[in-house]
């Protein structure tokens, strides 16, 4: 009997453990496996030094004929165009990722896996108001990366946020109003901090903040994540906003967040 019990305790144990691990993963509080390399403070542009090169071309062409300048999604191009976005799909899925793989190189292919499956999420599920109206939208594994099942919160909190690079933030598109706008070019190795830098620049400047010196309403993704943009060289989230910011915000200015519009970034 007392055998018995001993195993049905470590069984219960053990799926309590699996489970846990899983969600987690879903949640992005482990990156799944996934290398995470370190940006640092002086990220260059290089297609160097890495083991692979991916080929983003098919989904810059898809991006260029179905996004406008303002990062509006052109969703029923897309759909027009699903089998070239399925076989873009496949090929990123093909990939198992490596610390043989430059920085620039893996912070490329994750924003563009986490932007073409976001996409590919949206038109499963088209029409919909919202992303958030999408039962378990960033926590159930629909990202086959090798031979594992990623969530789209896995690829940003888990991979992403851990490289060390907070311009991540403004390169991610949630296909939501308040987000970022997506990028109507594919992140590559070879222009990566260029467009990040590009990126970052136009979310702080565009209307998604409403900047001043004494009483700026900010997006609530510098509340969210708040940490990621706070280092030696930014002490503050207005340290980091004033190094883009055109109007620059004094160090004793009140600080309030604005709502998030999470209605879908349709054309």
């Amino acid at each position: 009997m007392y055998l018995l019990m001993k195993r049905v305790f470590i069984c219960l144990t053990l799926a309590f453990t699996l489970n846990s691990c899983n969600l987690l993963s879903a949640a992005g509080i482990t990156s799944g496996g996934q290398p995470t390399k370190q940006a640092g403070e002086n990220l260059t542009s290089t297609t160097a030094n890495s083991a692979e090169n991916v080929d983003h071309s098919a989904w810059d062409a898809l991006l260029k004929k179905n996004v406008d300048a303002n990062g509006m999604v052109d969703y029923e191009g897309f759909k027009a165009d699903r089998s070239k976005l399925d076989a873009y799909l496949k090929k990123l899925s093909g990939y198992e990722p490596s610390n043989d793989w430059s920085v620039q190189e893996l912070l490329a292919y994750y924003i563009n896996l986490y932007n073409a499956y976001t996409v590919d999420l949206i038109l499963d599920n088209y029409p919909v108001k919202s992303i958030k109206d999408i039962n378990g939208a960033w926590t159930k594994g629909i990202v086959p990366v090798g031979n594992k099942e990623l969530s789209l919160g896995g690829i940003e909190n888990g991979v992403l946020r851990k490289m060390n690079e907070p311009r991540i933030h403004f390169a991610i598109n949630c296909a939501s109003m308040s987000c970022p706008k997506l990028l109507n070019e594919a992140y590559t190795a070879g222009k990566i901090n260029e467009q990040l830098e590009r990126a970052t620049r136009e979310f702080i400047n565009s209307d998604k903040n409403d900047i001043s010196a004494n009483s700026p309403k900010i997006s609530s993704i510098f509340d969210w994540y708040k940490k990621d943009f706070i280092s030696d060289k930014s002490p503050t989230v207005v340290d980091y906003i004033n190094q883009y910011s055109k109007t620059k915000i004094n160090s004793g200015a009140t600080i309030s967040y604005k709502d998030y519009d999470w209605n879908l970034n349709e054309q």
